[in-house]
Protein backbone atom coordinates (compact mmCIF):
# COMPACT_ATOMS: atom_id res chain seq x y z
CA UNK A 1 0.00 0.00 0.00
CA UNK A 2 1.35 3.16 -0.79
CA UNK A 3 1.71 6.24 1.93
CA UNK A 4 0.70 9.31 0.84
CA UNK A 5 2.97 12.31 2.35
CA UNK A 6 1.41 14.57 5.25
CA UNK A 7 -0.04 17.51 4.44
CA UNK A 8 -0.95 20.23 6.34
CA UNK A 9 -3.66 23.15 6.13
CA UNK A 10 -3.14 26.64 7.40
CA UNK A 11 -3.76 27.97 10.70
CA UNK A 12 -6.74 29.89 11.76
CA UNK A 13 -6.91 33.11 13.63
CA UNK A 14 -8.26 30.98 17.05
CA UNK A 15 -5.11 28.75 16.89
CA UNK A 16 -3.15 28.92 19.72
CA UNK A 17 -0.01 29.85 18.00
CA UNK A 18 -1.70 32.85 16.27
CA UNK A 19 0.39 35.78 17.23
CA UNK A 20 -1.41 39.15 18.80
CA UNK A 21 -0.61 42.50 19.88
CA UNK A 22 0.22 40.86 23.10
CA UNK A 23 2.41 38.50 22.07
CA UNK A 24 3.50 39.40 18.41
CA UNK A 25 6.41 36.69 17.78
CA UNK A 26 5.31 33.34 18.37
CA UNK A 27 7.10 30.09 17.47
CA UNK A 28 6.25 26.79 16.44
CA UNK A 29 8.88 23.85 16.37
CA UNK A 30 7.99 20.81 14.96
CA UNK A 31 9.86 17.36 13.02
CA UNK A 32 8.47 17.04 9.75
CA UNK A 33 9.70 13.79 7.40
CA UNK A 34 10.42 14.59 3.97
CA UNK A 35 7.81 15.03 1.59
CA UNK A 36 5.82 16.82 4.06
CA UNK A 37 3.58 19.34 1.96
CA UNK A 38 1.57 22.56 3.07
CA UNK A 39 -1.18 24.07 0.70
CA UNK A 40 -1.23 26.81 -0.68
CA UNK A 41 -2.21 29.50 1.75
CA UNK A 42 -2.00 32.91 2.90
CA UNK A 43 -2.76 34.37 7.07
CA UNK A 44 -2.80 37.91 8.22
CA UNK A 45 0.35 37.91 9.84
CA UNK A 46 4.25 37.22 8.29
CA UNK A 47 6.04 34.21 8.95
CA UNK A 48 9.92 33.30 8.77
CA UNK A 49 10.56 29.49 8.21
CA UNK A 50 13.53 27.91 8.55
CA UNK A 51 15.03 24.26 9.78
CA UNK A 52 17.47 23.25 12.58
CA UNK A 53 18.19 20.34 10.28
CA UNK A 54 16.72 19.29 7.00
CA UNK A 55 15.50 21.34 3.53
CA UNK A 56 12.77 23.13 3.03
CA UNK A 57 11.28 24.53 -0.41
CA UNK A 58 9.17 27.46 0.03
CA UNK A 59 7.53 29.07 -3.27
CA UNK A 60 6.28 32.50 -3.07
CA UNK A 61 2.97 32.44 -5.47
CA UNK A 62 2.23 34.69 -8.87
CA UNK A 63 -1.02 36.86 -7.41
CA UNK A 64 -2.54 39.83 -9.50
CA UNK A 65 0.19 42.46 -8.04
CA UNK A 66 3.13 40.09 -8.71
CA UNK A 67 3.98 38.30 -11.84
CA UNK A 68 6.44 35.84 -10.95
CA UNK A 69 6.82 33.38 -8.76
CA UNK A 70 10.04 32.80 -6.47
CA UNK A 71 11.11 29.47 -5.04
CA UNK A 72 13.43 29.57 -2.23
CA UNK A 73 15.64 26.21 -1.17
CA UNK A 74 16.57 26.77 2.68
CA UNK A 75 18.76 24.94 4.25
CA UNK A 76 19.86 25.26 7.76
CA UNK A 77 21.84 27.97 7.39
CA UNK A 78 19.47 30.51 5.63
CA UNK A 79 15.57 31.67 6.31
CA UNK A 80 12.62 32.95 4.22
CA UNK A 81 10.69 35.57 5.21
CA UNK A 82 6.92 35.86 4.02
CA UNK A 83 4.97 39.14 4.24
CA UNK A 84 1.47 39.09 5.80
CA UNK A 85 -1.14 38.20 2.90
CA UNK A 86 1.37 36.40 0.77
CA UNK A 87 0.08 33.54 -1.19
CA UNK A 88 2.81 30.70 -0.48
CA UNK A 89 3.21 26.97 0.11
CA UNK A 90 5.73 24.82 1.85
CA UNK A 91 7.59 21.26 1.09
CA UNK A 92 10.26 19.57 3.16
CA UNK A 93 13.09 18.03 0.72
CA UNK A 94 14.72 16.59 3.49
CA UNK A 95 13.07 15.46 7.19
CA UNK A 96 13.23 18.71 9.20
CA UNK A 97 13.17 19.86 12.25
CA UNK A 98 11.02 22.76 11.07
CA UNK A 99 11.25 26.19 12.98
CA UNK A 100 8.67 28.60 12.14
CA UNK A 101 8.05 32.52 13.54
CA UNK A 102 4.59 33.94 13.44
CA UNK A 103 4.62 37.44 14.11
CA UNK A 104 1.67 40.28 13.96
CA UNK A 105 1.46 42.02 11.29
CA UNK A 106 2.04 45.59 13.49
CA UNK A 107 5.63 44.87 14.04
CA UNK A 108 6.61 43.68 10.25
CA UNK A 109 9.49 45.78 9.36
CA UNK A 110 9.30 48.89 6.91
CA UNK A 111 9.23 48.05 3.77
CA UNK A 112 9.27 43.97 4.35
CA UNK A 113 6.58 43.70 1.94
CA UNK A 114 6.51 40.29 -0.30
CA UNK A 115 9.17 37.08 0.47
CA UNK A 116 12.74 37.28 0.97
CA UNK A 117 15.49 35.29 2.31
CA UNK A 118 17.79 35.88 5.00
CA UNK A 119 20.55 34.77 6.49
CA UNK A 120 19.65 32.51 9.41
CA UNK A 121 22.83 33.57 12.04
CA UNK A 122 23.69 31.50 14.80
CA UNK A 123 22.47 34.31 17.73
CA UNK A 124 19.10 34.30 15.65
CA UNK A 125 18.24 30.65 16.06
CA UNK A 126 19.46 30.62 19.42
CA UNK A 127 17.19 33.38 20.24
CA UNK A 128 14.29 31.57 18.29
CA UNK A 129 15.17 28.45 20.77
CA UNK A 130 14.92 30.40 23.93
CA UNK A 131 11.47 32.05 23.09
CA UNK A 132 10.16 28.68 22.34
CA UNK A 133 10.95 27.51 26.04
CA UNK A 134 10.42 30.97 27.25
CA UNK A 135 8.17 30.20 30.80
CA UNK A 136 7.43 33.89 31.90
CA UNK A 137 5.64 36.76 30.02
CA UNK A 138 8.53 38.79 30.53
CA UNK A 139 11.52 36.91 29.41
CA UNK A 140 8.95 35.61 26.41
CA UNK A 141 8.52 39.98 25.22
CA UNK A 142 12.42 40.45 25.74
CA UNK A 143 13.32 37.76 23.72
CA UNK A 144 11.15 38.74 21.14
CA UNK A 145 12.01 42.17 20.90
CA UNK A 146 15.67 40.87 20.17
CA UNK A 147 14.41 38.52 17.97
CA UNK A 148 12.74 41.36 15.67
CA UNK A 149 15.86 43.53 15.90
CA UNK A 150 18.34 40.40 14.67
CA UNK A 151 15.91 39.58 11.87
CA UNK A 152 15.66 43.55 10.98
CA UNK A 153 19.11 43.48 10.80
CA UNK A 154 19.78 40.25 8.94
CA UNK A 155 21.88 40.13 6.22
CA UNK A 156 19.99 39.32 2.85
CA UNK A 157 20.66 36.48 0.79
CA UNK A 158 19.34 36.34 -2.75
CA UNK A 159 18.74 32.90 -3.04
CA UNK A 160 15.20 32.62 -5.01
CA UNK A 161 14.42 31.57 -8.74
CA UNK A 162 12.09 33.88 -10.09
CA UNK A 163 9.87 32.49 -13.28
CA UNK A 164 8.25 34.78 -15.18
CA UNK A 165 4.01 34.76 -15.40
CA UNK A 166 2.52 31.82 -17.07
CA UNK A 167 -0.08 34.16 -18.55
CA UNK A 168 0.93 37.43 -18.64
CA UNK A 169 4.92 37.01 -19.05
CA UNK A 170 6.55 36.74 -21.71
CA UNK A 171 6.71 32.98 -23.58
CA UNK A 172 10.08 32.76 -24.75
CA UNK A 173 11.32 33.73 -22.05
CA UNK A 174 9.21 31.09 -19.96
CA UNK A 175 10.32 28.62 -22.39
CA UNK A 176 13.83 29.23 -21.65
CA UNK A 177 13.35 29.17 -18.07
CA UNK A 178 11.60 25.66 -18.03
CA UNK A 179 13.99 24.08 -20.16
CA UNK A 180 16.57 25.39 -17.86
CA UNK A 181 15.27 23.87 -14.73
CA UNK A 182 14.24 20.49 -16.81
CA UNK A 183 17.77 20.06 -17.65
CA UNK A 184 20.25 21.59 -15.32
CA UNK A 185 23.15 19.37 -16.38
CA UNK A 186 22.78 21.15 -19.80
CA UNK A 187 25.71 23.67 -20.97
CA UNK A 188 23.78 25.28 -23.48
CA UNK A 189 24.64 28.64 -24.11
CA UNK A 190 21.84 31.82 -24.07
CA UNK A 191 22.02 32.24 -27.81
CA UNK A 192 21.29 28.46 -28.42
CA UNK A 193 18.77 28.66 -25.76
CA UNK A 194 17.39 31.94 -27.30
CA UNK A 195 17.20 30.09 -30.55
CA UNK A 196 15.46 27.44 -29.47
CA UNK A 197 12.64 29.68 -29.07
CA UNK A 198 13.31 31.60 -31.57
CA UNK A 199 14.38 35.16 -30.70
CA UNK A 200 17.95 36.26 -30.51
CA UNK A 201 20.11 36.25 -27.38
CA UNK A 202 19.91 39.85 -26.94
CA UNK A 203 16.04 39.25 -26.97
CA UNK A 204 16.25 36.74 -24.29
CA UNK A 205 18.85 39.08 -22.04
CA UNK A 206 16.96 42.44 -22.27
CA UNK A 207 13.65 39.73 -21.20
CA UNK A 208 15.72 38.63 -18.25
CA UNK A 209 16.33 42.36 -17.37
CA UNK A 210 12.73 43.36 -17.65
CA UNK A 211 10.65 40.89 -16.48
CA UNK A 212 12.88 39.21 -13.83
CA UNK A 213 15.52 41.92 -13.14
CA UNK A 214 18.47 39.62 -13.04
CA UNK A 215 20.74 38.68 -15.71
CA UNK A 216 20.55 35.09 -17.26
CA UNK A 217 23.64 34.37 -15.84
CA UNK A 218 22.63 35.24 -12.26
CA UNK A 219 19.65 33.47 -13.07
CA UNK A 220 21.12 30.35 -13.93
CA UNK A 221 23.62 30.22 -11.03
CA UNK A 222 20.21 30.42 -8.36
CA UNK A 223 18.60 27.55 -10.28
CA UNK A 224 21.66 25.70 -9.98
CA UNK A 225 21.88 26.22 -6.05
CA UNK A 226 18.38 25.17 -5.98
CA UNK A 227 19.09 22.06 -7.69
CA UNK A 228 22.33 21.43 -5.99
CA UNK A 229 21.26 21.43 -2.61
CA UNK A 230 18.86 18.97 -2.32
CA UNK A 231 21.51 16.65 -3.99
CA UNK A 232 23.80 17.21 -1.83
CA UNK A 233 21.26 16.68 0.95
CA UNK A 234 20.67 13.31 0.06
CA UNK A 235 24.07 12.30 -0.10
CA UNK A 236 25.65 13.01 -3.77
CA UNK A 237 29.14 14.23 -3.63
CA UNK A 238 30.53 17.81 -4.77
CA UNK A 239 31.63 16.25 -8.16
CA UNK A 240 28.17 15.10 -8.63
CA UNK A 241 26.59 17.98 -7.53
CA UNK A 242 28.63 20.23 -10.02
CA UNK A 243 28.42 17.69 -12.93
CA UNK A 244 24.71 17.41 -12.29
CA UNK A 245 23.82 21.49 -12.53
CA UNK A 246 26.09 22.05 -15.83
CA UNK A 247 29.53 22.69 -14.25
CA UNK A 248 32.64 21.77 -16.11
CA UNK A 249 34.66 21.44 -12.48
CA UNK A 250 34.15 20.83 -8.97
CA UNK A 251 36.33 23.58 -8.09
CA UNK A 252 34.27 26.44 -10.16
CA UNK A 253 31.17 24.89 -8.51
CA UNK A 254 32.28 25.09 -5.39
CA UNK A 255 33.87 28.57 -5.59
CA UNK A 256 30.22 29.61 -6.54
CA UNK A 257 28.46 27.90 -4.04
CA UNK A 258 30.76 28.92 -0.75
CA UNK A 259 30.37 32.57 -2.32
CA UNK A 260 26.20 32.47 -2.35
CA UNK A 261 25.96 30.14 0.74
CA UNK A 262 28.35 31.19 3.17
CA UNK A 263 30.05 27.18 3.53
CA UNK A 264 31.40 25.13 1.05
CA UNK A 265 29.21 22.31 -0.58
CA UNK A 266 30.51 19.74 1.27
CA UNK A 267 29.36 21.32 4.76
CA UNK A 268 25.55 20.71 3.22
CA UNK A 269 26.04 16.80 2.52
CA UNK A 270 24.07 14.34 3.69
CA UNK A 271 22.31 16.55 6.16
Amino acid sequence: MTTRPPRFEPLGDTDPFSPDPVRPVRVRARSMPADTHFEPHRHPWAQLAYCATGTLRVRALPEAERLEELTYIVPPSRAVWIAPGQLHCIDVLEAAQFRTLYLHAGVTPAGWSGSRMIVASPLLRELVQALDLAPHPEREALLARLVLDEITHADPQALAVPMPHAQRGDKRLRAVCEAVLRTPAARTTLAAWAADVGASERTIARLFRDELGTSYQQWRQQAALAHALPLLAQGASVAQAAAATGYASESAFSAMFKAAMGQPPSSFQGR
